[in-house]
């Protein structure tokens, strides 16, 4: 059975030539729409995603926008709304040393050089120069961990553990 994991919800269409707006959920943009590269549509109430290849990517505020081959008006791509955009596990590829896919880093529990446990990671906010990681702590107020060598040690993930160093003010 594939595993499949997320890359976006396609929330609305946008102009009249087949272009949809997506809210993305991927590690990597610019890979996943690349121009050629297939998406599969889920839609509620269907047994089997629809395979979609990708025609265009733009940006605009804070959307993606796509079209796909074959879908070259709003009456075709009109029906997608509120679908999810997935792939399969086999096309999520190597990432380099020090690079995570979202899901591995998701559910890591974060520990302090000091092996004091602060909380799980729930979220990945990619706001510019790199990522952050949204803490659910085991007390008070979610924390945010910049993912940045001065902070993050180590991360482990087939121990779902990660270290850090905490900066000043961090955990107060």
């Amino acid at each position: 059975m594939a595993k499949w994991f997320n890359v976006g919800k396609i929330v609305n269409t946008h102009g009249i030539n087949g272009e949809v707006r997506v809210i993305s959920r991927t590690d990597f943009p610019e890979e996943r729409y690349k121009i050629g590269n297939c998406l599969y549509l889920f839609m509620e109430g269907k047994e089997e995603p629809v395979p979609l290849t990708v025609s265009s990517h733009r940006t605009h505020k804070t959307f993606d926008l796509l079209t796909f081959k074959d879908y070259p008006t709003i009456n075709h791509v009109e029906k997608f709304k509120n679908g999810l955009l997935k792939i399969e596990e086999s096309q999520l590829g190597d990432l380099e040393e020090g690079e995570y896919y979202f899901h591995e880093i998701i559910g890591c529990d974060v520990w302090t050089v000091e092996e004091e446990k602060i909380g799980t990671i729930k979220e990945i906010l990619t706001p510019g120069a790199n990522d952050v990681w949204v803490v659910k702590p085991l007390k008070g107020k979610e924390l945010y961990i910049p993912y940045i060598e001065d902070v993050v040690k180590k991360v482990d993930i087939r121990e779902k553990k990660v270290i850090i160093e905490p900066m000043e003010g961090l955990l107060s």
